[in-house]
């Protein structure tokens, strides 16, 4: 058996990860995101970090767990709507430059210029013409990406057709899921091969030495994060900075201070 069967089978056997260590692991993780956002705002670092995969892959619940105690004012999230019909006169990867990274940011891509490689091609919103072109330069706008200084790393959420069934079906039912089910999701879900296929492509013309491709299995959503998080942690080069000891300060006397007259609206506690 191949090393890549071998792996695919031990992840399939793993048992599902339990809530408590699952949220242990994640204590720590956040931790270290606190001590590496404090050094590429120290450093002055250009991270960006791009997810990709197929829709019920895990991708937003991945960045959730990543940026939930850190600042957004450092990390920062780029989720880009469908692009207006001027964006679509322009030059294809124009939208996106705007929102990479400068110094002291970690930039998060949710889709991004691979649209064109995946969506795009498989719904029919590009001509192949244009796809083969996108493949043939996205490696050479990366190139110069991180020529400037930018730190791009590029993940591709791979989940298995039962579990994104099964994901998919539950956000039909679910009125705080319903949102994140989309018609366009709806007509890409029977064209697994077809993405199968764009995804192969896309790995052959873009997986390169200074932005490979790095694949997360998110068949458990737990593992899933908890893996991303402890790879981009490997890739990002940082140090704890040394801060001093935190002590608060004595409040002040209340003085001549006395409570306003003045009726206050509270909420209703309900709960």
């Amino acid at each position: 058996m191949s090393k890549k069967k071998r792996g695919a089978r031990q992840s399939a056997e793993q048992e599902p990860l339990g809530n408590r260590e699952y949220l242990r692991e994640l204590k720590r993780l956040h931790i270290e995101l606190v001590k590496l956002q404090e050094w590429v705002k120290h450093a002055g670092l250009k991270v960006c970090v791009v997810f990709e995969g197929r829709d019920g892959a895990g991708k937003g619940g991945v960045i959730k767990a990543m940026t939930e105690r850190v600042s957004p004012r450092v990390f920062r999230v780029i989720a880009l709507p469908a692009p207006t019909e001027r964006e679509k006169s322009q030059m294809y990867v124009q939208r996106y430059l705007p929102y990479l990274p400068a110094s002291g940011e970690v930039v998060i891509f949710d889709r991004s210029w691979y649209n064109r490689a995946g969506v795009e091609r498989v719904m029919g919103f590009c001509t192949e013409e244009e796809v083969k072109y996108f493949l043939k330069a996205a490696p050479l706008v990366e190139k110069a990406m991180v020529n400037s200084g930018i730190l791009l790393i590029k993940y591709w959420l791979e989940v298995g057709q039962d579990e994104q069934t099964r994901r998919l079906k539950s956000r039909i039912n679910d009125g705080r899921k319903i949102w994140k089910l989309s018609p366009m999701d709806l007509k890409s879900y029977s064209r697994w091969y077809d993405y199968s296929r764009a995804r192969d492509e896309m790995f052959e013309a873009t997986d390169t030495e200074w932005a490979p491709w790095y694949v997360v299995r998110s068949d458990d959503k737990k593992r899933a994060r908890l893996n991303t998080i402890s790879h981009l942690l490997s890739k990002v080069p940082y140090e704890e900075i040394k801060r001093e000891k935190v002590k608060l300060p004595a409040r002040q006397k209340p003085g001549d201070y006395r409570e306003s007259d003045h009726p206050i609206r509270y909420v209703p506690e309900k709960f």
